[in-house]
């Protein structure tokens, strides 16, 4: 006879409804059914037993079924805890309660079989209790294997052994086998009812999830747009306002220098907005292209704080920057991460911090913990709340407090915790209302590798001359911006408009650099490199992308030697060129040497 259990919210697991978890619930279902069958059994069993001439031992009969209630009852108590939770702990807590019962079908037939006259009779209704035990335990295959054959062998075994009732027990033992096959039949049936349950409740977690990754995503591409909508209105108008009055429109006089810092600044804010929730969205989807390798954290550091400490003098705050000397004496040991999102997380905290901070000071330290480098950015801004420290870490959420006329998408914290994260690193934070706040950033330190060498960022001409530079880009602002900052450098330029164009154009001109958009018309970045390499051309090529690990690896599957991420700028720009020039100068040498 099965034991209760307490419904477990439908029975919901993360593959959905388990087979075994079913059993149990068809057996608890079965309850009510048993408890008739028992109600309606007891009458026949206590008019049957009146014509037993021992007492004693029909009383202890009825003593083993008041106990057996008594524990079955128990076992049903606890399957109401949570403790019941396990299955295997519930799989062996029905198992014997069935057993209970097959033992008292048991005790039921050894008292029938010294009943004298109604000996037979009471045999044959303890061959009706142990059907009655099968067709309970159907639901689970290990139940109907184990209670039923145990249930029933006691009754059957005491028939076959008195001559007489042997007949009888032939008769008992095909009632038995037919109920067994029946039932065996029943939990087959059962337990395809049970997979098919199981792979609905499976579908139907898929689809909630889906829909929540759906909302999810409505939401954020909500937040999205509301905060572009914002930050891109406002910035932008700004800077019409300057061209308008550049242009002579309307009669205005030409900007100022103020005017047009402030045109410059909004700029700024416009591209760091975008950068930060382009580079959210990727990171949320997995794809941000990371290139990980040893750079030098101090030197990293010191640039940024060389670069915010007029903006912190001009407001009237004190700017410090500490490195624990082992690490300033330091010859190897580097950080091993990504260089650009590094300097993306800390520029971010720094810029922060100079932000908010109106009085006092803000501190940045470098010191070494374990097999990680932690930076420290430390200020007496206004600091946070514990519940305002939360929202400034959720993605599109600002705290109105202290963000309050500050440009911005909210997308600074959440961003850096992502990169920190993705970097294998990790990013904390501390703060007090009124007396500040400490952000640090700890990333993987490897103490054996060795420091890279200062890269020079002016122009790296090859045996006296600039580089000759072909530039495959669809976007005119975009071309025109790297083709002033490849002249800039003192490099010579040629631009084509689409990448079947830049095939073309290298069938016929020597180039020294390639660079590449990622995304073009006709052929984008990585069928044009792939052109390139087919045709036997060997120069350098460099793939100028958006930033996505999938237009990354395709652009160097095809064949290109490195990648530039969008948006470009003059150190970005003169790196690159700088690693193509030793190219270049190397190549040249094997020639000469040939």
């Amino acid at each position: 006879m099965p034991a209760e259990i307490q419904p477990l919210s439908g029975a919901n697991t993360r593959g959905g409804v388990s087979t075994a978890l079913q059993s149990l619930d068809a057996q608890r279902a079965l309850l009510p059914y048993a408890l008739i069958m028992f109600g309606v059994s007891l009458p026949i069993y206590v008019w049957a037993a009146s014509y037993a001439a021992n007492a004693v031992w029909m009383s202890t009969t009825f003593a083993v079924f008041a106990v057996n209630w008594g524990a079955f009852y128990a076992a049903v108590a606890w399957l109401r805890t949570d403790a019941a939770l396990d299955t295997a702990r519930r799989q062996r807590v029905h198992l014997l309660g069935g057993l209970l019962w097959a033992g008292a079908v048991a005790q039921i037939a050894v008292f029938a079989n010294g009943a004298g006259p109604a000996r037979e009779a009471l045999l044959f209704l303890a061959v009706g209790a142990a059907v009655v035990c099968l067709f309970f335990t159907a639901p689970s295959l290990a139940g109907l294997l184990i209670v039923g054959p145990v249930a029933a062998a006691v009754p059957l075994t005491l028939l076959f052994l008195d001559p007489a009732s042997r007949g009888a027990g032939v008769a008992a033992w095909g009632a038995i086998a037919l109920a067994f096959a029946l039932s065996l039949t029943l939990n087959r049936i059962l337990r395809r009812q049970f997979a098919m349950a199981a792979e609905r409740e499976a579908l139907i977690a898929d689809r909630a999830a889906s829909l929540t990754d759906a909302e999810k995503l409505a939401r954020s591409k909500s937040h999205i747009v509301a905060t572009l909508s914002h930050e891109i209105r406002n910035g932008l108008t700004g800077v019409m306002h300057v061209l308008a009055a550049a242009a002579g429109q309307g009669g205005r006089a030409a900007p100022s220098r103020e005017q047009l810092n402030a045109a410059l600044h909004a700029t700024g804010d416009l591209i760091a907005v975008l950068n930060a929730t382009l580079d959210s969205e990727t990171a949320e989807q997995g794809r941000l292209a990371l290139d990980v390798e040893p750079f030098d954290p101090v030197r990293l550091v010191r640039e940024l704080v060389l670069l915010n400490r007029p903006h912190a003098a001009a407001k009237g705050v004190e700017f410090t920057f500490y490195v624990e000397p082992e690490l300033e004496r330091r010859v190897i040991g580097a950080v091993v991460a990504d260089a650009s999102r590094a300097r993306q997380v800390l520029a971010n905290l720094i810029g922060n911090a100079v932000k908010y901070t109106v009085r006092g000071r803000i501190e940045a330290r470098i010191e070494r913990r374990g097999d990680r480098l932690a930076v420290e950015i430390a200020d007496t801004g206004p600091g946070l709340t514990p519940e305002e420290m939360g929202q400034a870490f959720e993605a599109f959420r600002r705290v109105e407090r202290t963000g309050a006329g500050v440009p911005g998408a909210g997308l600074g914290l959440s961003l850096s915790r992502q990169l920190a994260t993705l970097m294998g690193g990790e990013l904390t934070a501390q703060s007090a209302m009124g007396a500040g706040s400490c952000f640090t950033l700890e990333l993987p330190f490897d103490a054996t590798a060795p420091l890279q060498p200062e890269v020079d960022e002016t122009v790296a001409p090859v045996g006296g001359r600039g580089l000759r530079v072909l530039v495959a880009e669809d976007d005119a602002l975009n071309a025109a911006m790297l083709r002033a900052i490849l002249e800039q450098l003192g490099h010579q330029v040629v631009h084509a408009q689409n990448g079947r164009r830049a095939v073309d154009l290298c069938g016929v001109c020597d180039f020294d650099l390639i660079m590449l958009d990622g995304r073009m018309p006709l052929l984008d970045g990585a069928q044009t490199a792939a052109a390139i390499r087919a045709a036997g051309l060997k120069t350098p090529i460099i793939a100028v992308i958006g930033g996505e690990a999938d237009e990354a690896r395709e652009c160097l599957d095809a064949g290109a030697d490195a990648v530039l991420r969008k948006p470009v700028t003059v150190a970005g720009v003169a790196r690159a060129v700088a690693d193509a020039a030793a190219m270049v100068r190397d190549a040249e040498a094997r020639s000469a040497v040939a």
